[in-house]
């Protein structure tokens, strides 16, 4: 698919998937005869993942950090299972601190 079709598709700018492509996030896309970008659809999983990594606070550094390791692929599950098993720990402190700010909220 093409990039504006990805955009559309995915929710992000064309901006933001050239970003995400020139830093690492996203793996360089293939190009067509004409030089143009062309995404496999599988690209939408792995975009709704940095999704909800973003959603959730992951810092980029983190977010890159992940990326290479599964680019390495194989061998690295555990590095990358670790990394976010600390990013779990981390959101589930923050949603604990929200439930107690609704806590507050619902006493006033």
């Amino acid at each position: 698919m093409k990039i504006g079709e990805l955009a559309r598709r995915s929710g992000l700018s064309t901006y933001t998937i050239r970003y995400y492509e020139r830093i690492g996030l996203l793996p360089r896309a293939d190009r067509d005869r004409s030089g143009q970008r062309d995404y496999d659809a599988s690209i939408l999983t792995w975009i709704e993942f940095l999704d909800r990594l973003k959603a959730t606070g992951m810092p980029i550094r983190e977010m890159l950090r992940y990326a290479a390791l599964r680019e390495r692929g194989a061998g690295t599950e555990a590095e990358r299972g670790a990394l976010l098993e600390r990013h779990r720990e981390r959101v589930r402190a923050h949603v604990a601190e929200l439930e107690a700010c609704l806590l507050v909220l619902d006493t006033k």
